[in-house]
């Protein structure tokens, strides 16, 4: 037999800098990324405390214009994105006809240009293929200009209580009115860049999207005034203290977003129709069958993905993410349960290498961050 071929990973162009400072790197998502720098606890200490940067170049990055645009857009999502004024955003999903979740993304809406409405969107790493080629094939109708600028440009996020006073010494305008899903299309280290008030990680912060070359000096000028390097670990611990689903574990295409905890971005009574509208009114009527759900574990035992959760001993649903939270001391956990199972007190147990132990339903988010916009 011939051996198999390995697949090459694809590197953002912040590997180097990466290397350089003796990141541990893994394969996400076909590409090499640092998983850690310092050390998970510390990074995500750091962003928690003061500021940590993260690479997220490998994220996907579309740029759209077009004269009904939000119209056009309207039909994927559950949102409604009449709302968003220019410099506004609105995390949403893109839905199948089934109501499940393709992927979350955001939109960031640009204002009008000439007759034409811009959006920039950001997708997920491993759906970036799958989203680009469905917005292309529902937009193909309409007059609008889509540009995949994944691989031409550089993304990081500065995260953290001082993130934004760490990332204004390098941006020429004022950071300050940019409210929460706020954004601008300013300067960076004198060249063009556009600059979101979004992360993953539960505190306040930017995500900065630029140039290959400026995202390294930016990088550089970042680290030198004192702001942490932070790897994947770390932006999982985060996202998980703060709730937030990650995508191909807590929420897929066999999942709602009803089911999966996000119907504050469901919009029912202010749009007309969108794919999977259909599915969620039936869900809204006659409520959903089950719930993701916050886990609290008695100790330190961590109910890892897939986990079996038990009610009286039996099965009853899975873990889809779990950690000791570095923040609360506490082993957390997210798990799709039954309705009648997800009350928050109900006392369960999670199957641990073959032994159960006690957790009970909390609410979400675990923490809440106190220094957040």
């Amino acid at each position: 037999m011939k051996p198999e071929t390995a697949i090459a990973l694809a590197r953002t162009a912040l590997y180097a800098l990466a290397v350089e400072q003796k990141a541990r790197l893994v394969p996400f998502s076909g590409w090499e990324m640092p998983v850690q720098f310092s050390g998970i606890t510390e990074e995500h200490q750091a962003v928690r405390n003061s500021a940590g940067m993260f690479d997220i170049s490998h994220m996907g990055k579309f740029t759209l214009s077009g004269e009904n645009l939000l119209d056009c857009l309207q039909t994927l999502v559950p949102s409604d994105l009449n709302r968003l004024q220019p410099g506004q955003a609105q995390y949403t999903v893109l839905l199948n006809p089934q109501g499940g979740i393709i992927d979350d993304i955001i939109i960031y809406y640009q204002g009008q240009e000439a007759g034409a409405q811009r959006a920039v969107i950001i997708v997920n790493a491993a759906t970036k293929d799958k989203d680009r080629d469905w917005l292309l094939s529902h937009l193909a109708s309409a007059k609008v200009d889509f540009q995949d600028l994944s691989a031409e440009k550089v993304l990081i996020a500065v995260q953290g209580p001082k993130a934004t006073r760490s990332l204004q010494a390098f941006v020429k305008e004022d950071l300050t009115p940019v409210k929460a899903f706020g954004h601008l299309e300013g300067t960076v280290l004198g060249k063009p860049a556009f600059l979101a008030r979004t992360g993953y990680t539960g505190e306040d912060g930017f995500e900065v999207m630029v140039e290959p070359s400026v995202g390294i000096e930016l990088w550089r000028s970042l680290l030198a005034a004192g702001v942490v390097p932070c790897g994947l670990g770390a932006r999982d611990t985060l996202r998980l203290e703060a709730a937030m689903a990650l995508y191909g574990q807590d929420i897929d295409d066999t999942t709602t977003p009803l089911e999966a905890g996000l119907g504050w971005l469901v919009h029912l009574d202010t749009k007309g129709d969108f794919i999977g509208r259909s599915v969620l009114e039936e869900q809204k009527a006659t409520g959903v069958q089950r719930r993701l759900v916050g886990l609290e574990m008695q100790g330190r035992y961590i109910a890892r993905h897939d986990y079996p959760v038990l009610a009286d001993g039996q099965p009853a649903g899975k873990v889809t993410s779990g950690t000791l939270s570095p923040t609360l001391g506490k082993a957390i956990a997210l798990a799709y349960l039954p309705t009648k199972l997800s009350q928050i007190g109900q006392q369960l147990a999670v199957e641990i290498r073959g032994k159960s132990y006690p957790a009970t339903v909390v609410k979400k988010p675990f923490y809440r961050s106190p220094h957040r916009p």
